[in-house]
């Protein structure tokens, strides 16, 4: 019996060193058990900018609340989709719980398994009521009109434009643009005007240029800024139901949309070719260092603008404003991110306990007074949050319409494309504008129909 006993007892040793624990006797001969502490941290991946610095201040609060710590992980724009990407691709438990990541990346995370489906959760507790019907589809769901979610909306955001005020309320200025436009020097409603004030601005001989325009062909800034004026005109990137392109995106509308981008980058500084979102190249650069009119940007990169410590000199010289309205409507390309949970992490239950916390009105009131662009509904129909920051009036109107590029899992090699093509037009001047829409047209479908999309 004596045998047997101990050796049950060894059995339940064993077990108990496989689970993370391990016993000893106490000074009184007690049996005591102590398991190893879990790992309660949380590692999130995000880009490398300042939304990133306020989400990891925010934490704080969820780790008083929870006793879950938060590591908001930022990598460069340049290789954030890399790092991610090759982290995902070892379909096992890695340095990622979640990641906060471009809205493209919905159809490959959601077909490639990896990431979590919060379709029943998000439903089960309303979340879509929370939150602006564009950032769910832009940043949560996949397939567009399907219903079914993979994210929920951290970082709203949408292209548009800074200004220097200073320029357009100096009554000389004024008076000659007057002159020479017939018109108000204002803010612009249309491209049209636009292109006038950034021709008016144009001042290559005193160092100084009437637009900053994206041109950017690494990694998406060609076509997010052409995409604007793709849909103002009256085209479309494809169908998003047929996937078909062609007759789409290379009509007479997206041609001279295209034309119409090239006038502008004429007014550009050639030297700007780059110029994006990396810290060091930010479109914002210009307008900190008193050399252009207005600067295409993101919203979300524009706090920067009036940071005095930053921009010493323009602070409180900037305004902005929503992208313009063109001949057949009003578009802006959307920016921003949204949060998923990672398939492989083995935190998924502090993974869910963070998102029910972010999505909260009083964090997301929280969210929006750090400097975060809330998609929160509450948030952004307070006069509290519209008054704020010059930014944000003309964001919230963004937000109402924005669009997106193609989120298909191929998307990084449909914005290859598109940047190869749209860039030898408008800045090397390599190909007719025809040549650069039927290019993307053709290759795009090709790609869509070899994935099994497009069927002719």
């Amino acid at each position: 019996m004596n045998k047997i006993f101990l050796s049950l007892a060894a059995i339940v040793v064993i077990i108990l060193l496989a689970g993370g624990g391990y016993l000893f006797l106490n000074k009184s001969k007690t049996l005591t058990l102590e398991t190893s502490e879990k790992d309660t941290t949380l590692t999130v991946l995000w880009a490398q900018w300042r939304p990133a610095d306020y989400l990891q201040q925010l934490t704080a609060d969820f780790t008083k609340e929870t006793g879950i710590k938060v590591e908001i992980v930022q990598d460069s724009w340049g290789t954030w989709n890399d790092t991610f990407q090759s982290e995902v691709s070892k379909k096992a438990n890695g340095k990622y719980d979640m990641v906060i990541g471009d809205s493209q990346w919905l159809g490959r995370g959601a077909t490639q398994g990896d990431y979590v489906e919060l379709t029943k959760w998000i439903k089960d507790r309303n979340i879509a009521e929370k939150f602006t019907d564009a950032s769910m589809t832009g940043y949560a769901e996949y397939p567009k009109g399907s219903a079914h979610y993979w994210a929920i909306p951290v970082e709203g955001d949408a292209a548009g434009f800074s200004y220097r005020k200073d320029l357009f309320e100096d009554p000389k200025e004024k008076a000659a643009f007057k002159k020479k436009y017939g018109y108000e020097l204002t803010p612009p409603e249309t491209w049209d005007q636009l292109k006038d004030i950034a021709e008016f601005f144009y001042r290559p001989s005193n160092d100084f240029y009437g637009i900053l325009a994206w041109t950017e062909p690494k990694y998406d800034g060609m076509t997010m800024g052409m995409d604007s004026l793709v849909w103002a005109w009256g085209a479309d990137l494809g169908d998003p139901k047929t996937y078909k392109v062609n007759g789409i995106l290379n009509t007479k509308e997206g041609v001279d949309a295209l034309k119409f981008y090239k006038t502008l980058n004429q007014y550009n500084n050639p030297k700007w070719v780059n110029y994006y979102l990396d810290t060091n190249s930010s479109s914002n650069q210009p307008m900190i260092d008193g050399k252009v009119a207005m600067a295409m940007g993101y919203f979300s990169i524009n706090p920067e603008l009036l940071d005095k410590e930053r921009n010493p000199n323009y602070y409180d010289k900037v305004g902005f404003f929503a992208m313009p309205k063109g001949p057949s409507g009003r578009y802006a390309s959307l920016g921003g991110q949204g949060a998923s949970i990672v398939s492989y992490t083995k935190k998924k239950e502090e993974a869910f306990k963070f998102l029910e916390w972010f999505v909260r009105d009083d964090v997301q009131k929280k969210w929006a007074q750090l400097g975060g662009l809330s998609c929160n509904k509450t948030v952004l129909q307070s006069e509290e949050f519209l008054n704020a920051s010059p930014i944000n009036r003309p964001f919230v109107e963004s937000m109402d319409m924005v669009k997106d590029f193609w989120a298909v899992p191929e998307y990084s090699q449909m914005l290859a494309i598109s940047q190869k093509y749209w860039y030898a037009y408008v800045v090397e001047g390599k190909i007719t504008p025809e040549e650069a829409m039927n290019s993307i047209a053709k290759e795009w479908e090709a790609l869509l129909e070899e994935k099994g999309y497009y069927k002719e």
